[in-house]
């Protein structure tokens, strides 16, 4: 079916004060209420603070006319000052294209970088753009923006970006004294090359509606808007929705895009929903959804992927910033991996003391359990980001360490009993004596005084390629026997007793023989009870 407009939701992201705001300013055709650095801090500051919505609409490129006539682009205006990182990055989780803006005459700046792993993680798609062309000098401007230019495609050279058009603009010619007195230069090229890069998106309106809301203000005699970005489902005029963080449902009462009345609205739309009796002041940023989708969760289990460009320690029992949607809060991590393509409920999550790289990360698919420091309103396959956003905002290191989507979703500890996260354990001792063809006893496995009734039938395996299962203690010290499993190795054979009677400790001067006791602890399970996996192959020698 061919639409009369599809909305493709545009990041404008980059270095403070690269020219952003400027940009979709002079891009837009349509402001929304939030929009433009209209919060009072920007305009006193001159800095953009809050994400800004604005858009335009061009007729679609032949070779997407027999999905949509026209193209409806709608600008995610994110600031770019270091310290708001955490709003940059609710912005860029709703976006489907990205422009990464770019002073030419400052070149790629700590946020910029920032920024260009942000799109990596978030969109697949991107434009480069060269801001600020007035500012070079008229007759080297040519030759200074192919040496940009250059100097871009390198740094491209390693990303998923490594084709993103370069287009050079100037948003605002002569800055903020001028605005609006000289024509800006460029923009029809970038408007040409945002139709050549959009890709439809399939738009899903099937499922529960989660909206992603962040603005919210009142309309005298109509009611209170919600405006924000449909994650997924769809939403109609008389349907009821629910505010989860207020723990109200409303009736919808209208829906506008842009300014325009519409009936309903599905995935990927920008839209303002108005419904009646809600004190504006009560939400400003937040989520709407389908009635009971949403609860408050604790625990979140997550596939997820390292940062390449992060280089400090991601460790388990870390914490880290994770941010969600708009949410930014604390998170303790633990990171697990099984084999590539595994079924969970069948091979388990092993934990990891760290997130894998390199060599290490080959063939694992690796996950991430989180423990919120507060309850948020999260649901499956939404995004998430890991950061350190303690370390110096001005600083050249990356401070984004993991992305994922989470999986599943726990409201607290006793919900998590069941989820099949191990921990691999490992023993060693050596044989103390050998008793006869099918028993031996293994000393330094277990201290004095331990309980061994836990392990018994354990198997172990001897560094002589022997094994055997443990068969319970021998004395009060610690030793433990150990039944053989098959006819003895040669190397234990030739410690065999040559006589009836006690069977003495190994010689002196005997090489010990390490014996290795290795299984898995279940976090989770409420037995506690320690489980191996099957015997491994070629261990066992029939008699």
């Amino acid at each position: 079916m061919v639409v009369d407009a599809f909305n493709l939701n545009v990041g404008v992201l980059g270095h403070v004060d690269s020219g952003k705001t400027s940009l979709a300013k002079s891009l837009s055709t349509t402001a929304s209420t939030a929009c433009f650095d209209k919060n009072p801090q920007s305009q006193a500051r001159g800095i953009t603070l809050d994400l800004g919505f604005s858009s335009f609409q061009v007729e679609a490129p032949e070779r997407l006319k027999s999905q949509c006539r026209n193209l409806h682009f709608t600008l995610v205006d994110c600031p770019g000052h270091a310290s708001l990182i955490r709003t940059i990055i609710g912005g860029a989780q709703i976006i489907d294209l990205m422009m990464l803006v770019i002073d030419v005459t400052k070149g790629i700046q700590t946020q910029t970088a920032e920024c260009l792993v942000l799109g990596e993680i978030t969109c697949d798609h991107m434009l480069l753009v060269l801001n600020k062309i007035d500012l070079l000098p008229d007759a080297d401007r040519a030759k200074l923006i192919d040496k940009t230019t250059k100097r871009l495609k390198k740094t491209l050279e390693k990303t998923k970006f490594a084709d993103a058009p370069i287009i050079s603009v100037a948003a605002n010619p002569g800055g903020a004294e001028d605005a609006g007195q000289a024509a800006a230069l460029g923009l029809d090229g970038l408007v040409e090359a945002l139709c050549q890069a959009a890709r439809l998106p399939e738009r899903q309106d099937k499922g529960p509606l989660v909206l992603s809301v962040d603005h919210c203000f009142l309309v005298k005699g109509q009611g209170t808007v919600l405006t924000g970005t449909i994650l997924q489902g769809s939403v109609a005029v008389n349907d009821v929705v629910e505010i989860p963080s207020l723990k109200v449902t409303k009736k919808v009462k209208s829906i506008q895009m842009f300014r325009k009345p519409v009936n309903r609205a599905i995935q990927g739309d920008r839209v303002g929903v108005c419904v009646g009796q809600l004190e504006a002041s009560l939400l400003e940023r937040g989520l709407v959804c389908t009635p009971g989708h949403l609860g408050a969760q604790l625990f979140l289990l997550a596939r997820v992927q390292p940062v390449p460009h992060f280089r400090g320690p991601c460790s388990s029992g870390s914490r880290f910033h994770l941010s969600a949607l708009h949410a930014t809060l604390m998170a303790r991590v633990s990171f697990l991996s099984c084999p590539q393509g595994s079924a969970l409920e069948e091979v388990g999550l092993r934990w990891d003391s760290e997130l894998l790289s390199g060599p290490a990360a080959e063939n694992q698919e690796q996950w991430a359990l989180l423990e919120l420091d507060q309850p948020a309103l999260l649901a499956p396959e939404m995004l998430l980001i890991g950061s350190r956003l303690d370390m110096d905002p001005q600083g050249k290191a990356c401070r984004l360490a993991f992305h994922g989507r989470i999986q599943r979703c726990y409201t607290d500890r006793p919900a998590l009993v069941g989820l099949p996260i191990f921990k691999e354990k490992s023993r060693k001792g050596v044989v103390d004596r050998v008793l006869s063809e099918d028993e031996l006893v293994v000393r330094s496995l277990f201290s004095k005084g331990s309980d061994l009734a836990a392990f018994h039938g354990l198997w172990v395996k001897l560094a002589t390629g022997d094994w055997g299962t443990l068969a319970g203690p021998f004395g009060q010290g610690g030793k433990v026997r150990v039944r053989l499993q098959g006819n003895p190795s040669a190397d234990l054979h030739a410690l065999l007793p040559k006589e009836r009677g006690k069977r003495p400790s190994l010689p002196a001067d005997q090489k010990p023989i390490e014996v290795a006791l290795q299984f898995r602890k279940y976090l989770f399970d409420a037995s506690s009870k320690m489980v191996q996996p099957k015997v491994p192959p070629g261990l066992y020698r029939p008699k």
